[in-house]
């Protein structure tokens, strides 16, 4: 997971206090195509064609906050198998709850907690952070272009046009050696007499 204090800034972080605590707080980030870049070279693809986080941010109780939003990207990564282009269209419901009084971990030993959604809440609500965050855990993590698979000898079946293909069997780096101590032991050995 990419460290989000690093991530491209698309919105200024919200501050709780200012926002609207009687009615939902529309949230609607649709970055351009330099942003767009950014992303991409920030999650470590070769781009990012689309992206759009839209939802609502509403308070939850007396002094929790809920943020129900939709992510749409269109990703292009390369290939796990043969580094050819990818690309796959991301549609992700994400929900995220904040809560003022989440009990913080104790120990050394941390269980994770049962509810993945709920984070605590500080004095401010990083939505750019977050949408990107919620990318990065979208992407597929094994692309695979049309037809690419591995066989079951683990050498790529299908390549790129013009791609040299794999040998089928795997290179035997000491063969040569081999070769060349078998030639010396041959010529070493004493000539035989003939015999009659």
């Amino acid at each position: 997971m990419p460290d989000t204090s690093a991530a491209p800034r698309l919105i200024a972080p919200l501050r709780v206090s200012r926002l609207a605590a009687r009615k939902p707080n529309q949230i609607a980030l649709a970055p351009d195509a330099a942003a767009c870049a950014a992303i991409a070279n920030y999650l470590g693809i070769t781009a990012l064609r689309k992206f759009r986080f839209t939802g609502v941010l509403r308070p939850e109780g007396r002094s929790d906050w809920q943020l129900r939003a939709d992510l749409g990207a269109t990703v292009v990564q390369d290939c796990a198998v043969t580094l050819a282009p990818v690309t796959t269209r991301i549609d992700e419901q994400v929900t995220r709850r904040f809560l003022a009084d989440m009990p913080q971990p104790e120990g050394l030993e941390v269980e994770m907690p049962e509810d993945d959604t709920a984070e605590p809440l500080g004095a401010e609500i990083d939505i750019s952070a977050l949408a990107i965050e919620a990318l990065a855990l979208a992407l597929p993590a094994f692309p695979r272009a049309p037809g690419a698979e591995l066989s079951p000898s683990g050498q790529v079946a299908h390549a790129p046009e013009g791609a040299t293909p794999l040998p089928e069997s795997p290179p035997k780096p000491f063969a040569a050696l081999e070769a060349l101590k078998s030639t010396l032991e041959q010529g070493s050995k004493p000539p035989r007499d003939n015999e009659d």
